[in-house]
């Protein structure tokens, strides 16, 4: 399984969010595609996470163009039918990876829009704008942006050894990466290093980029890198972590193909820490 919302080929098209013309001949044409999501829902119809209604409702977010030049619209779902969870459409692989990225965006956007619906300048009702890219305040004039959050998730490693956690609400066998939200101020390696030291205790030197992942749950940017410890003892933090500790190279390469004799497992292929961890340990 490959890493998961990171294949979308839409053009987002910045340049038609103002273009209320085009925008019109979008939402009526009969191949515009709409995606409907509700929480960590999305629609299926058909196999298809998609409809073509032919009249698409001006408060529609639009996500952009498909290679084909096809729009495609986002709105929250009006009734339950047919909602499947995000995650499970992930983990059983129903969609293909550039309609599993579009389901990303439209999750994230949708709720944006419903958790920002008033003015956080002057608290007066906004109203969307740039077809769904903006929210303006008429009472005071605000304009408001859609949110992604950053989140630092690191492979820890010093010689040998990988630094693992688990949270008490994952399966037991599970172990992973150690992550957390940036700050407001930090670089990713004043974030990278902060978060290592808060829940483990563990002194952290050369962080070193590998690659990131969005993350709709409801919208992150996870950013993932390997970082260097200089230091070894653990000191966990129980209001973080249920558990840490320093697993073999070997062993770690075992979690990762899902072969460890005791069950342990690192993260599955879907996600960022499965690849960051992989790429750790070939270093």
């Amino acid at each position: 399984m490959k890493i998961a919302f990171v294949n979308s080929e839409i053009d987002r098209c910045a340049h038609l969010r103002k273009d209320e013309m085009a925008l019109l001949a979008m939402r009526s044409s009969a191949t515009s595609r709409l995606v409907e999501t509700s929480g960590d829902f999305v629609r299926l119809t058909d196999g298809q996470c998609f409809q073509t209604p032919g009249d698409i409702a001006s408060d529609a977010i639009f996500l952009g163009l498909d290679p084909d030049s096809v729009a495609w619209f986002a709105c929250a779902a009006h009734n339950e039918e047919g909602l499947i969870p995000l995650r499970q459409i992930m983990l059983d692989g129903l969609l293909s990876d550039s309609h599993l990225a579009i389901l990303a965006q439209a999750r994230s956007m949708v709720h944006w829009h419903q958790s920002h619906g008033f003015c956080a300048k002057c608290g007066a009702k906004s109203e969307m704008k740039d077809a769904g890219y903006a929210r303006h305040c008429v009472a005071c004039s605000a304009d408001h942006f859609p949110r992604t959050d950053p989140v630092v998730i690191m492979a820890v490693k010093r010689g040998d050894q990988f630094l693992l956690g688990r949270q008490a609400a994952w399966p037991a066998e599970m172990f992973s990466a150690l992550a957390g939200f940036m700050e407001p101020g930090e670089t990713i390696e004043q974030a990278v290093r902060r978060e290592v030291m808060e829940e483990t205790g563990i002194v952290v030197g050369e962080v070193s980029y590998e690659m990131s992942q969005p993350w709709p749950f409801p919208s992150s940017l996870m950013i993932g890198v390997v970082a260097e410890a200089t230091s070894d003892t653990i000191t966990i933090d129980k209001l973080e972590l249920d558990d840490a500790r320093w697993f073999s190279r070997d062993e770690l390469s075992l979690m990762l193909k899902g072969e460890h004799p005791k069950g342990l497992w690192a993260a599955r292929p879907y996600a960022i820490a499965h690849h960051i961890l992989s790429a750790a340990v070939k270093l």
